[in-house]
């Protein structure tokens, strides 16, 4: 019988990921380096990625740190140049940093085009140039590597905006540009590199909890068919699926990791 278990394995990989310290960064670099992965925590929070780099280590697996700007878009060749140069090789990269401006939670009247632009910059044209580069440096070196891009239930659908009521939250609309954005430049790059091996994929999640607004998180949950607000090791289990041999026929995917909000 075969070893199906064995094909979630990420031993002798090489994994980057970037805003490998946050949120949801932290618990998809702890879940590849636990499938056996070296995993590259690539962020601009020193402290925070060698807290995690620390962790990793204890634990039995393998991890680094090297810092990481992925708006520096001019630098990104360079970078990822250096990146292989030092670790040998590029078999998983996973885009997960969450850059914006600091009025990013501003109401869609109050949004000032200045930063529409700098948000979609940074956000949008970060993750689909990255992977665009990313993918060249795998077909270059010949790796069948996989790309994991992060997106959201806002990148296949419209915001429900009632959820916000008597909270001091909004979504801001240029998040629906943008994750609706890299859902379908993953497809077209998944579509340009499948025959070089190259799968590219993207995880939809629905909203993670993180102690938001009370009256926020009981709405929430409450359209939510499985009735919670995800977990980050819900997402990270979905990337390490899509990064694992597990996945080899699967390319151009939008894994809705939301609990069925979006079947409704």
């Amino acid at each position: 019988m075969k070893d199906h278990l064995a094909r979630f394995s990420l031993k002798g990989k090489i994994a980057f990921v970037t805003g490998g310290a946050g949120l949801l960064g932290a618990e998809i670099s702890q879940a590849l380096a636990s499938a056996g992965a070296r995993t590259i925590i690539l962020d601009l929070d020193k402290k925070r990625s060698q807290t995690l780099v620390d962790d990793i280590v204890r634990a039995g697996h393998q991890a680094d740190f090297t810092t990481f700007d992925s708006i520096r878009l001019e630098k990104m060749k360079d970078k990822i140049d250096q990146l292989v140069k030092r670790y040998q090789h590029l078999d998983i990269w996973v885009n997960c940093a969450y850059p914006r401006t600091e009025d990013w939670s501003a109401k869609s009247e109050d949004i000032k085009l200045a930063s529409w632009r700098k948000n979609i910059d940074m956000h949008l044209n970060g993750y689909t140039w990255l992977s665009k580069l990313v993918a060249e440096k795998m077909q270059h070196n010949g790796i069948k590597g996989s790309i994991v891009n992060l997106a959201s239930i806002y990148g296949v659908q419209g915001a429900d905006y009632a959820l916000y009521e008597k909270t001091n939250m909004t979504m801001p609309m240029a998040y629906s540009v943008i994750k609706g954005g890299i859902v379908n430049f993953t497809r077209n790059l998944a579509s340009y590199y499948g025959p070089f091996g190259i799968r590219v994929n993207n995880v939809c999640p629905g909203g993670v909890f993180d102690h938001q607004d009370k009256n926020f998180v009981k709405k929430y949950e409450q359209k939510v068919p499985l009735r919670r607000m995800a977990r980050p090791e819900d997402v990270a289990s979905a990337v390490l699926f899509l990064a694992s041999e597990a996945a080899s026929y699967i390319t151009g995917a939008t894994l809705m990791v939301d609990g069925g909000w979006t079947i409704q």
